[in-house]
């Protein structure tokens, strides 16, 4: 599908990132706002492909409602690898999370604002209703972090003082988040956050949420904790289920059983409708293969 040139202010631009291995969850977020969406917006999905097959591409479009939705898919290596060096991350994350801080570049010079989706997130509510929140005119808008603060003992930024910030800085998740596109272009924001992250790669085990969070700091606008809550948690009527840590895909899955039963009524909207969860070695192989692709991406 070509990229479209421009957008009409009566549509809803998303942006999502998915690889072989949560092509099933993609599907299911798919279905999730789709079902949800009931405002008269169309929706433009910009998704970056993580070297899918044509195959897998269409098993997430099936049953998707094209009045509602538009999706674009994007290439990963258009999107990211040739931009820049990443050899410098340690961390577990696949490389394609940075995707998500090149959305300014690859959405159209028209596009004012979009809303970034981890794609292992299930919408509960009309996405419209995120999409028209005040942002209060700041650059971007999030949720609080289960870290909460930069002085978090297990996340948050542990140099926090040496960077000069006060260890109450509330930090937020960058797996979802709404950003000002014209603010972030000229707050040359993906550079500086790259850049950040590089030079404080000692502590940038959660590298995304610490570039973002240094470079934002107190310059963020604060969401309703339903738009980003995490399986772990308990809240009676979600905006946004986010499954952090184990995926509703495997069996090993711990969490919140009642968020996991509305993971699979999306999942079975889908063409992976019936699926039985993967057992620990297939899952452990997955993360095995992450490992090595990603070291075989950014020395080579």
């Amino acid at each position: 599908m070509k990229n479209r040139t421009g957008l009409h202010s009566n549509e809803i631009v998303l942006v999502s990132v998915v690889d072989k291995h949560l092509a099933m969850m993609q599907a299911a977020l798919l279905q999730s706002i789709q079902h949800n969406h009931k405002s008269s917006e169309k929706i433009i999905f910009y998704i970056v492909d993580d070297n899918l097959t044509s195959s897998v591409r269409q098993k997430i479009e099936n049953g998707v409602d094209r009045d509602k939705i538009i999706i674009e898919w994007l290439k990963i290596d258009d999107v990211l690898y040739k931009r820049i060096n990443l050899s410098d991350d340690k961390s577990l994350f696949p490389i394609n999370v940075y995707a998500r801080l090149f959305a300014p570049f690859f959405l159209p010079a028209s596009c004012t604002k979009a809303i970034y989706l981890d794609v292992d997130m299930i919408c509960c509510v009309d996405i419209s209703e995120l999409w028209n929140i005040d942002m209060k005119d700041k650059p971007v808008a999030g949720v609080v972090d289960r870290a909460g603060t930069f002085n978090s003992k297990w996340a948050g930024i542990q140099n926090y003082k040496e960077l000069g910030y006060d260890g109450k800085t509330e930090y937020f998740n960058s797996g979802m988040f709404i950003m000002d596109i014209p603010k972030w272009r000229e707050m040359d924001a993906t550079h500086k956050i790259i850049k950040i992250i590089k030079e404080n790669k000692k502590f940038a085990s959660f590298p995304i949420n610490y570039g973002m969070n240094v470079f934002f700091a107190e310059q963020w606008h604060k969401l309703n904790p339903a738009w980003n809550t995490y399986a772990t948690d308990e809240m009676e009527s979600p905006y946004i289920i986010h499954f952090v840590n184990r995926k509703p895909i495997y069996k090993s899955y711990k969490f919140n059983e009642f968020y996991k039963d509305i993971f699979y009524k999306y999942l079975d909207m889908t063409a992976w409708r019936g699926f039985k969860p993967i057992g620990e070695l297939r899952r452990l192989a997955k993360k095995i293969y992450v490992v090595l692709e990603k070291k075989i991406k950014t020395f080579n």
